[in-house]
C-alpha cells in the first residue's frame, strides 16, 4: 500500500499546476466585483505558484507517508504565511475558506483517476482521504488562526489611533492650548488623557491648558476622578487647568453625586478662560 500511497502522492505533485489553475478560476468566476477586484491584486501566475505550491504539500505527504511531523509542520507554515497575506490583500476570511471545498473535490479526482489507472485497491484510496482530509483541516484551522490573529492586530491598531485622536490638545498660543473632550470617557481613554495630556504640555511648554467638557456625555466618580488626577500632575509640570464647557445637566449630576469642583477654576466657554488668562498674564 505504502507504495501505492507513494504513486498518488507523485500523481498530485504531478497535478499541482492544473489543480490550482482549476481552483483560481472557478474562484474567479465564482466573486463578486469587489472581491475580483482584490484577487486581481495578484499576478495571476504569482497566484497559481502560491495554490500549486499548497496542493503540492498533500502529495508530498503521500510520498513521505509516516513521516506525519514534517507534513504538519510544512502545513502550519503556509497557514501562517498564506494567511498573513491574504489578509493583508483585505480578502474576508469567509471568501477566502471557500477555496478548501474545491482543493478537496479536485486532488479528489487525481486520486480517484489515478487509483483507476493503477487498479488500486478502495482500502488504498481511504488511506490517501484519511492524510489528506486531516491536512487540510489542519491547513483551514492554521490559516484562520493567523488571519483573525492580523484582523485583530488591524483593529487594535485602529481602535489605538482613534483613541489618539480623541485626546487632541491644540495650541491656540504661546504655553496655552485647548483639549476639547467628546464623547464617553472609559477606563482606557482615560489612562490615554493623562499620558497624552502630559506629554502634549511638555511638548508645547504649556502654562495654561483648557479642559473643554461641553462635548462630554457623561461625567460620574470615575470621569471626575480622572480629570481631578489629570489637573494634579498638570500643576506639578507648573501647568494650571481652566474647565470649560460644563453643561447644566452635568453641573447637576456633579452635585448629586457630591463631587467637590469648588477649587477648580471654572467659566462657561472658551472666550472667558481665555480673557481670564490673559488677564492674569497682564
Amino acid at each position: 500500500m505504502e507504495n501505492e500511497l507513494k504513486i498518488l502522492g507523485e500523481t498530485i505533485v504531478e497535478a499541482k499546476y492544473d489543480i490550482a489553475k482549476k481552483v483560481h478560476e472557478i474562484r474567479l468566476s465564482e466573486a463578486a466585483e469587489a472581491q475580483k477586484h482584490l484577487i486581481s491584486q495578484l499576478d495571476e501566475q504569482q497566484a497559481i505558484e502560491i495554490r500549486a505550491n499548497f496542493v503540492s504539500l498533500f502529495g508530498e505527504a503521500l510520498i513521505l507517508g509516516v513521516d506525519k511531523e514534517k507534513a504538519y509542520a510544512d502545513i502550519e507554515k503556509w497557514g501562517k504565511e498564506t494567511g498573513r497575506f491574504i489578509h493583508s490583500l483585505g480578502v474576508p476570511l469567509d471568501e477566502a475558506l471557500k477555496d478548501t471545498a474545491y482543493y478537496r473535490a479536485f486532488i479528489s479526482e487525481v486520486i480517484e483517476e489515478a487509483a483507476v489507472k493503477h487498479n488500486m485497491s478502495v482500502r488504498t484510496v481511504f488511506a490517501s482521504a484519511r492524510v489528506i482530509d486531516p491536512l487540510l483541516d489542519h491547513a483551514v484551522y492554521c490559516f484562520s488562526l493567523t488571519y483573525i490573529h492580523f484582523y485583530k492586530e488591524s483593529l487594535e491598531n485602529a481602535k489605538t489611533a482613534f483613541i489618539e485622536l480623541s485626546v487632541p490638545v491644540v495650541p491656540l498660543s504661546k504655553g496655552i492650548a485647548v483639549l476639547p473632550l467628546i464623547g464617553n470617557i472609559d477606563t482606557e481613554r482615560a489612562g490615554l488623557l493623562m499620558e497624552e495630556t502630559l506629554k502634549a504640555a511638555k511638548r508645547l511648554n504649556l502654562t495654561h491648558l483648557i479642559l473643554d467638557l461641553s462635548g462630554v456625555l457623561m461625567v460620574d466618580t470615575m470621569v471626575a476622578d480622572q480629570i481631578f488626577k489629570v489637573i494634579d500632575a498638570l500643576k506639578l509640570l507648573g501647568v494650571q487647568t481652566i474647565l470649560t464647557g460644563i453643561r447644566p445637566e452635568i453641573a447637576q449630576t456633579v452635585v448629586s453625586l457630591g463631587l467637590d469642583f469648588s477649587k477648580q477654576v471654572t467659566w462657561a466657554n472658551l472666550q472667558q478662560a481665555l480673557a481670564d488668562i490673559h488677564l492674569f498674564h497682564k
